[in-house]
């Protein structure tokens, strides 16, 4: 009888928000999987606990803002062969142009785009050739964005760097994305006030904000199909900046 031969992809902040909905649904569609987690133990247990009757989870406790979580998630994923990577962790810092501190900035950009790129020189022997790398980009380094500068700033270099990947990991023949996300209906999300709400959901097309299910499904097809390559997709629901 032949034995089928399970997927393995690693999700960094892959027990909460948009994370979770990719691992929840990789899960049911048969793939085994590792996800880091920063600080949230209960939510990573709980994670862990329903998505572990469906695949085998592995759980990292990683810090992106932290260089040395690059050898932790080195050391724990050794001699592991993984058949996708998403890059979803993220940091954001809202205070203004005029506020905000050298470091504050800096460690915005470590954790967005630095970890991921010496993350993934680490990685690089572990990943099977016809792999795929998935990279949370974000509508916010597309439209203007008053709020976090940083950030914005951050993930259009995050959409600048899977542009320059495809010819670096072309001999390989692993493929290179990234999703942009609009407005996701997470519990960071939920906890805007109504009038912030309504304001954003007036300048998205379909009138309301993304659910983590429905992004999730981006991110499949974007692990699996293979012709898309160097793409950022965008995932707004018709956001239209005003």
């Amino acid at each position: 009888m032949k034995t089928t031969i399970r997927k393995r992809v690693l999700i960094t902040g892959g027990t909460k928000g948009i994370g979770y909905a990719i691992a929840l649904l990789l899960a049911q569609s048969g793939y085994d999987l590792a996800l880091t987690w920063a600080s949230d133990e209960d939510a990573a247990l709980a994670a862990a606990g329903t998505l572990s009757p469906l695949a085998d989870i592995k759980l990292i406790r990683a810090d992106i803002s932290d260089s040395g979580s690059i050898d932790t998630i080195h050391s724990a994923l050794e001699g592991t062969r993984l058949d996708g990577i998403i890059f979803n962790a993220g940091l954001t810092c809202r205070d203004s142009l005029e506020e905000i501190k050298p470091a504050d900035w800096e460690r915005i950009f470590f954790a967005n785009v630095h970890f991921p790129v010496f993350l993934l020189q680490r990685l690089m022997k572990s990943i099977s050739e016809g792999g795929s790398i998935v990279f949370t980009g974000s509508a916010m380094g597309i439209y203007p964005h008053a709020v976090s500068l940083s950030y914005g700033v951050s993930k259009s270099a995050v959409h600048a760097l899977v542009k320059n990947l495809v010819k670096t990991l072309s001999p390989r023949k692993i493929r290179v994305n990234a999703i942009a996300p609009g407005f996701v209906d997470t519990d960071w999300q939920k906890t805007k006030p109504a009038e912030i709400r309504s304001n954003i959901e007036s300048k998205i097309a379909l009138g309301r904000f993304c659910l983590p299910e429905e992004v999730a499904e981006v991110y499949k097809l974007s692990l699996e199909n293979q012709y898309l390559n160097g793409e950022i997709i965008v995932v707004d629901g018709g956001y239209s900046y005003k």
